[in-house]
């Protein structure tokens, strides 16, 4: 199983007040096997999202990713999960505002410690394949809703999580 979630729950402290967004959540997810999400607003989508994506910690549970427990990972590790085997798009894409298409897709590369010249090759190519050559050097501001989603997706598959 590459994603296995046994009884998890999430719960927040709001001042006095405990929001529990998650309570006894079960899940596996094989290699290749697509899933989704679904449920009204407010039910805990976005919540155990962030968990899988090591965005979040659970308040109990287990989550094994990849047959490695999550929660006895270093922050170092989870930096290097995120990096490597999750691809993210954010529901507002989270661009950078003054930096171009370019720029947002190599940044995970960067971070992955790749040449320059690399970097630019691969982000060159993963934006021709979402059709996004001619926008390279625009900034957020200068694209479409669409562009920008495109953008985030590209920045998302760069490493090929």
């Amino acid at each position: 199983m590459l994603i296995d979630i046994r009884d998890i729950t999430k719960v927040y402290e709001m001042g006095q007040e405990q929001v529990h967004a998650l309570s006894g959540v079960t899940l596996g997810v094989a290699r290749g096997e697509y899933v989704a999400v679904m449920g009204p607003s407010g039910s805990g989508k976005s919540t155990l999202m962030n968990l899988i994506g090591c965005l979040d910690t659970p308040t109990s549970g287990s989550y094994v990713l990849n047959g490695r427990e999550v929660a006895r990972m270093t922050d170092d590790e989870l930096a290097a999960i995120r990096n490597q085997e999750i691809g993210f798009v954010f529901q507002t894409f989270n661009l950078l505002p003054r930096t171009n298409a370019l720029q947002q897709v190599e940044l995970p590369l960067v971070y992955s410690g790749l040449p320059r010249r690399e970097r630019r090759e691969r982000a060159v190519q993963a934006l021709e394949a979402v059709g996004l050559a001619d926008r390279m050097s625009h900034q957020p501001n200068e694209l479409s809703g669409g562009q920008r989603q495109r953008v985030a997706v590209a920045r998302a598959l760069i490493n090929n999580p």
